[in-house]
């Protein structure tokens, strides 16, 4: 069968491997829908520091189940929906030791240290399915990056006290945006691109911010009141926007960073003091995968709006190619085994 490849920066390649055979706690899962991940862009663009090349791509999976081993709970069956919890933690570093296994020193993300999905089957271990018999495939496919977003709002504490935004409307960001909202907040999106501002008015944005259009720091002002936003979430990763965040945010306010910046970020600290305001990081998620499917059971997300693109296994390395150079009003390219 065959297997997209990251190789080496900027190249991808088609090559044929093994059908896997499940072992007695496995099942053999048939690959129809996988997302294409900002990481997968940076990991061809060179700028993610995590990526291992050679290795096959993929960690947002909507499959069915089709075989089962021996020792898989019989609340599994032939034929289930599912999608995959893509994290592999080592459960001895301090931070699996602490419960926080999403920020395993070990980590190893399917597609970024360890083969990913982006081939007709994988072998996965029964505890990290997650079963959906209404979400489609291709929705089932979109659980898991915006379950990053989701483990953002949740780092931040967010409440319907909250005014909140969000820089960065790439799909993780949609996911913030997504839990901000559903958990009452108001919430204004920052981006440079309308075609993804508009798809945040369909989530329930109250305010859009397009920075290369007004000047940011007098749009929220005049939005919070003077106040600047209770949280900001970066979900962006460079230099220019983690500043913003913490300039931008309220006195005793919360900024979540999720991008990963590319270079060095210089702050000026004093507003870490007077400001008192909390910093924190976020990385992957917890146990945001039932609350992720329950929230688009209940349709409450534009699905078809934020995915920009879809192609077969054949042409899904052009497609990451064209969207490292051109990834203006692309949200979410999936890859259809079925094409």
């Amino acid at each position: 069968m065959k297997a997209l490849f990251l190789t080496a920066i900027g190249q991808t390649e088609l090559r044929e491997i093994e059908k896997p055979i499940p072992g007695p706690e496995e099942v053999l899962l048939k690959i129809g829908m996988v997302g294409f991940c900002g990481g997968d862009l940076n990991g061809f663009k060179g700028l993610f520091e995590l990526q291992e090349y050679p290795n096959v791509l993929g960690h947002e999976v909507g499959g069915t189940i089709e075989e089962m081993g021996t020792k898989v709970p019989t609340t599994f069956n032939i034929g289930n929906k599912v999608t995959v919890y893509p994290y592999l933690n080592c459960g001895k570093c301090i931070s699996c030791r602490k419960g926080r296994r999403n920020a395993c020193q070990d980590n190893k993300t399917m597609g970024v240290r360890r083969p990913g999905a982006m081939t007709h089957y994988i072998t996965i271990h029964w505890k990290d399915l997650f079963v959906s018999s209404q979400l489609s495939l291709k929705e089932l496919a979109l659980v898991e990056p915006l379950t990053v977003g989701f483990h953002a709002a949740a780092r931040g504490r967010i409440s319907s006290q909250d005014r909140v935004a969000v820089i960065g409307c790439g799909i993780v960001g949609m996911g913030a945006i997504a839990s901000a909202v559903n958990r009452g907040a108001e919430v204004i999106a920052i981006d440079i691109d309308d075609s993804k501002m508009e798809i945040a008015k369909k989530i329930g944005v109250a305010h859009t911010i397009n920075t290369s259009k007004e000047n940011l720091h007098e749009a929220l002002m005049r939005i919070t009141h003077g106040d600047g936003p209770d949280v900001i979430i970066e979900a962006v990763g460079n230099a220019i926007t983690y500043r913003a965040a913490v300039e931008e945010v309220a006195y005793t306010g919360r900024v979540v960073c999720i991008g990963y910046a590319k270079s060095l970020v210089e702050f000026n600290t004093g507003l870490f003091v007077r400001k008192e305001i909390e910093i924190v990081g976020s990385r992957n998620c917890t146990d945001e995968f039932p609350e992720v499917i329950a929230y688009l059971e209940a349709g409450k997300f534009p699905v078809q709006e934020v995915i920009s693109k879809v192609v077969s296994l054949e042409n899904a390395g052009a497609a990451l190619a064209g969207w490292a150079k051109d990834a203006k009003g692309i949200t979410k390219i999936m890859v259809d085994f079925n094409l």
